[in-house]
């Protein structure tokens, strides 16, 4: 009991300093910096329902939504939302007419190349989705001549996968729930997509199966423009401070995504 006590004290202590530091450390400059035109421009991703869901008032909700109100009301800005249905349509619109300061994608290789990441506030796993009369068993048993893997376009898993399949086929859709309609439709192998999302619909859905364990790890983060490297310190100590607050565990269990994991404190 006492070493829990110690470690609810070092915990609230962590998040009171990272608070004060984030306070202390926002100048105008740095504000200016974070979101030039004034309002903080936030795009958010709605092809990943873990992190993004829409009210039936048109806006968004979802854990990825209410730190960009979090972090508008940090900065004493208005939030303007750019909402897409694909985590690629995020990426390509910075720079252009909808572009944002802050959006919310899973940290990739091939995207740090116009994008600096915070480190990861959620943690979630890619699975495969199999029919049950499939041979398949395991993760490893899919990367095979003649396999088809149903995969939405551009999303985290399809360029993990572009990077380390050497014998399966990726077969595309627009967006992860189109590659789900493929999957059913055109009888690829396999589907690529976020376990959640396919527990949930296996649920209701007879005759169809995830793969043991996950072929890989989806770290989630709060992405700005790779040119605004004070945006970046700043977003690397507002997530660590979101996280050890409990701010993003009670906002994903607010949208009722109680199996997402909060990522650990990153040193």
């Amino acid at each position: 009991m006492v070493c829990l006590i110690g470690l609810a004290i070092l915990t609230l202590s962590l998040t009171i300093c990272r608070s004060v530091a984030l306070a202390q450390d926002l100048t105008p400059e740095l504000r200016t910096e974070i979101a030039p035109t004034g309002t903080l421009r936030a795009g958010i991703n709605y092809g990943n329902p873990v992190l993004a869901q829409k009210r039936a008032d048109g806006t968004p909700a979802g854990v990825s939504a209410d730190l960009a109100r979090e972090l508008g009301r940090r900065l004493g800005l208005a939030v303007a939302f750019e909402t897409f249905d694909t985590a690629g349509a995020v990426v390509a619109a910075l720079g252009g007419p909808r572009t944002w300061d802050v959006a919310f994608l899973a940290i990739d290789p091939e995207r740090a190349q116009t994008i600096a990441f915070s480190p990861p506030y959620v943690i979630i796993e890619g699975a495969y989705l199999v029919r049950a009369e499939s041979p398949l068993t395991a993760n490893d048993e899919v990367d095979r001549p003649g396999i088809q893997i149903a995969v939405g376009r551009n999303t985290a898993y399809d360029l993990y996968l572009g990077r380390h399949l050497k014998a399966a086929e990726r077969v595309y859709a627009p967006t992860s729930a189109d590659a789900l309609t493929l999957f059913l439709k055109d009888q690829p192998d396999v589907l690529a997509s976020v376990r959640q999302p396919l527990e949930s619909y296996i649920r209701t859905h007879p005759g169809l199966r995830i793969l043991p364990g996950r072929f890989m790890v989806i770290e989630q983060a709060v992405a700005t423009p790779r040119d605004r490297a004070g945006a970046a310190g700043y977003m690397r100590a507002f997530i660590e401070a979101m996280k050890a607050s409990g701010f993003v565990a009670d906002a994903l269990s607010a949208s009722g995504q109680h199996d997402a994991v909060v990522a650990p404190a990153t040193p």
